[in-house]
């Protein structure tokens, strides 16, 4: 199973971005979705998830009310909107597939599948 990640870009602070992440096959309902990011120099880090039923969404503290999670099983896709961008968000974000999605995310590392990367860059 491959991810493939877009929708990155540069933007100025307080713009938007929609982030995509494609499966490239049909993966068991259950696998929890989500994005993760890393800036220059710090550790990767969970940003949003939901669960695999679409029932619960979670997100890092410093981007709730920002960013928003959705998917659709259909298309086997993610998405990632981010608005109100802040010099902060920007990073290399990746999706991932299969991990413990909970308010915890933010300390969440490790997935089962993960996406190759795609750079967000938030000027001031």
């Amino acid at each position: 199973l491959q991810l493939q990640a877009s929708g990155g870009g540069l933007v100025q602070a307080g713009g938007s971005l929609r982030l995509s992440c494609v499966a490239s096959g049909r993966h068991p309902d259950n696998y929890n979705m989500g994005w993760f990011r890393q800036a220059p120099g710090q550790e990767r880090e969970g940003v949003g998830c939901i669960t695999g039923s679409g029932g619960s969404v979670h997100y890092l503290d410093s981007v709730k009310g920002r960013f928003t999670i959705a998917s659709d099983h259909d298309k086997n896709s993610w998405f990632l909107q981010m608005n109100s961008l802040e010099p902060e968000d920007t990073a290399l974000y990746y999706c991932a597939l299969d991990f413990p999605c909970s308010d915890n995310i933010g300390r969440i590392y490790a997935a089962a599948y993960w996406g190759q990367g795609t750079q967000v860059t938030v000027s001031s």
